[in-house]
């Protein structure tokens, strides 16, 4: 993959083009909108297998398949999650995907170098963690280490995909609260984040309804950084929350999957479209000499002037 490969967006209610749609959908999403969006394959859902991803044709969704905002979805359920209650109690964070005869899956696809993502994150968009639970294969059991540093109000999702012919990846989503005084944080607008010595940038603008290109830029002390490693089968993976509801979408890089030892960089460029206006807050991870560094993003999709809306939507719906 060279440097400039792309982004590819998919998933819960957002819809973002690289060569393909990524759904993104407002706190209030007209009917008429929300009947035309256009998806690109489940990637959040997944269709992985064996880590290869499978690229297929467009399909529709509405607003009831917004993905990030139910514990159950498909035949599965998310079970209660157990966590330490209060901020700097040590313990574990736990949990387990139920089928719909409500017995714990213990067999999933790989999606990402990984069975399952698990993403938490504070109700006003803070404090976002990217994870990795180990998965008890003979009880069903999802675990990792866990200690809280804030007290608030937690979103926790399970992003992952079911093993068996033609599954499709799911977001499942439960809220936890952690007791202690909370003072909810209001994110401002940025596209730039410096992060351990890093600075990471991001060019250009979403529009609700029309396609436009972003690219995402690593540079350190001024100089650009060359030297991007994969992470998770990508040279950058992002994340990406809905402001308001928490609407959930996943996101990786697009294209062939980088072989051992290639690097990519500064560089990563994308199309994106989003149907709706509203704010998005996006976590990018990328990996840089074997350490893994998280960068943030606050941008507003504002709503695309009418004559310029995008041939992705299909107005016979």
């Amino acid at each position: 993959m060279n440097a400039g490969g792309r982004l590819a967006l998919y998933g819960a209610g957002l819809v973002v083009a690289f060569g393909a749609a990524f759904a993104v959908a407002g706190a209030v999403v007209p009917g008429d909108i929300a009947a035309t969006w256009v998806k690109k394959d489940e990637m959040n859902g997944h269709t992985e297998e064996a880590g290869t991803a499978a690229h297929g044709a467009s399909e529709h969704t509405t607003a009831d398949a917004l993905k990030g905002l139910s514990l159950s979805a498909g035949g599965f359920t998310l079970s209660p999650v157990e966590a330490p209650g209060a901020v700097g109690e040590g313990g574990e964070l736990s949990f387990r995907i139920l089928d719909e005869a409500g017995e714990p899956v213990t067999s999933y696809a790989t999606a990402h170098d990984k069975e399952l993502h698990l993403i938490v994150v504070r109700s006003d968009g803070m404090l976002f963690r990217h994870v990795h639970p180990e998965l008890d294969t003979g009880t069903g059991l999802w675990s990792l280490p866990w200690t809280w540093t804030d007290a608030g109000t937690y979103r926790v999702y399970a992003d992952f995909t079911p093993s068996g012919k033609d599954a499709v990846g799911l977001t499942l989503t439960r809220t936890l609260q952690v007791a202690g005084s909370f003072a909810p944080t209001q994110p401002a607008l940025s596209k730039v984040d410096d992060v351990d010595g890093y600075t990471v940038s991001l060019e250009g603008d979403l529009a609700a309804g029309a396609s436009g290109e972003l690219t995402i830029t690593v540079t350190r002390d001024g100089e650009p950084v060359t030297t991007l490693q994969p992470y998770l089968g990508a040279f950058g993976h992002l994340v990406a929350l809905r402001e308001g509801d928490l609407a959930y979408l996943h996101v990786h890089a697009e294209g062939d999957d980088p072989e051992a030892g290639e690097t990519s960089g500064p560089e990563i460029g994308f199309m994106a479209e989003a149907p709706t206006a509203g704010r998005y807050l996006l976590y990018l991870d990328f990996q840089v000499d074997g350490t893994v560094h998280s960068a943030e993003f606050v941008v507003e999709a504002a709503q695309a002037p009418h004559g310029e809306q995008s041939d992705t939507h299909d107005d016979s719906h």
